[in-house]
Formats: structure tokens, sequence, C-alpha cells
């Protein structure tokens, strides 16, 4: 039931951290999978080694999925690269943090445009690939930001709060072809961002945490991995928090 032998997987922001877990993850479960990037192509072509590695096909394509135009073509380039889409995953994002009163319009409408408006543009190109399939699996990753709301991240929880309620349009507008729309959103994570905190504040909101620790990337591909497997079928418009307990 869990086995993703035969799908094709399109991972937004997959070259690093937990766009990269998911890739892997798929792969692992036996997804070829388009490795999408913004800037790193050093870091996309590792993850595609390391795909290949597993004995799955992989192709890096580089895309500012924040841009409509570049987003229809990235999905367009996927199918003919890899001959079908049968999974999306949109993981792209960015974090301009400020506190209200210091945040810059360019750093608004900046995180908006690639934590959520990607989601619509590759969605909505995937939407139409997977229609004409009569299935789909399309997974948005939100963020704990988006249910509680963030000091500093005005920005980021407007986004990530966005992505839950366009994944639930799309969930009952496209549940009649077959394809299901979920969310993930992570809680604290264990990537570079994270690693760069001050030791004393990384212990503050590990304290916070019913769990007591930061999750893994790999935390977060798990749920993905599920999401996108037949053991889902039934399942759409959920938003599924893994976050130690966080925001419970």
């Amino acid at each position: 039931m869990l086995t993703l032998e035969g799908k094709t997987a399109l991972v937004t922001g997959a070259s690093r951290g937990i766009g990269r877990a998911i890739a892997l993850e798929l792969a692992r479960q036996g997804a070829d999978v388009a490795v999408n990037y913004a800037r790193n192509a050093e870091a996309a072509t590792q993850v595609v080694a390391e795909i290949e590695a597993l004995g799955r096909r992989a192709v890096a394509l580089p895309a500012d999925v924040g841009d409509f135009a570049q987003a229809a073509a990235l999905v367009e380039t996927t199918v003919s690269a890899l001959g079908r889409l049968d999974i999306l995953v949109n993981n792209a994002g960015i974090v301009r943090d400020a506190l209200l009163l210091r945040m810059q319009e360019a750093d608004w409408d900046e995180v908006l445009r690639v934590d959520l408006k990607s989601a619509f543009n590759v969605g909505k190109a995937a939407a139409r690939v997977m229609a004409r399939q009569r299935a789909g699996r399309i997974i948005n990753v939100s963020s704990i930001s988006g249910l509680m709301g963030q000091v500093g991240q005005a920005n980021y929880s407007a986004a990530k709060a966005g992505l839950i309620g366009l994944t639930k349009s799309m969930a009952r507008e496209l549940a009649g072809r077959g394809i299901t729309v979920n969310v993930v959103a992570p809680g604290f994570v264990t990537t570079d961002m994270t690693a760069a905190l001050p030791e004393d504040l990384a212990e503050k909101m590990r304290m916070l945490i019913p769990m007591g620790r930061f999750g893994a990337a790999e935390d977060i591909a798990g749920v993905v991995a599920f999401l996108a497997s037949d053991a889902a079928a039934y399942i759409t418009g959920a938003v599924v928090p893994v976050d130690g307990g966080l925001s419970m």
C-alpha cells in the first residue's frame, strides 16, 4: 500500500533541507523524482545522484516557482523528462523575518510570492496533468507558523496560513478528478536555518515542544510519502501537524 513504484513526483525547493529529504524518501518508496531548485545547482545535482543510486530516475530542474510562466514550464518539463506526473510536493519557501513595524513591503511581497503564490502556480499546472489521468496527489508544505502565528513572521505566517486555505479549496475542486490535496505542517525542524539559532534560544524553543526535541527532515518526509501513497487515498483537505505536539 505504501509503495510508490511506477509513480513520478515533482518536489519544489528540493536541493536541501526538508525538500531534499522528501525527494529522497519518495525515491526510496519507488518514485522517480524531478528535483526543482532556484539557485543551488550543485546541491540539486547531488540529490539527483543520490536518487539514481537508489535505482530511480531523477532530473534537476531550475525554476523560480513564484513566476507563473516558469512554474508551468517546470511541470511541462517534468512530464517531458520523466513521462508523467503523479505526485506534486509544493515545498519551496523562504523567510524574511522582521517585526511587523519594521517589515519592509518588499519582504512581505517576496515571501507571499515564493511561499504561497508558487503553490498556486505549480499546483494549477500539475492539476491539469493529473485531471487528464484522473489521479494524483498534491501535498503542500505549510508550517505551524500558519496554524499559530509567530512573532517576527507576519509574512511567513500569512503565507503558510494561506497555503492551508488554498489546499482546502483545491481539495474540494479536484476530488472528483481523483486528486487528493493535503497539507503537512512542520514544527521546529533541524535545518540550516534552525542550526544557526543561538543555543539559548534553541533551548527555549525545545522547552515548548512536548516531545522535547526538534524534528528531523526525515520526520516530515515520511508523512509526505504516506500522503502520496495509495494508503492515503481517502484523505483529502487534511492538515497534518508534524511538530512533536507543539501546536496542540
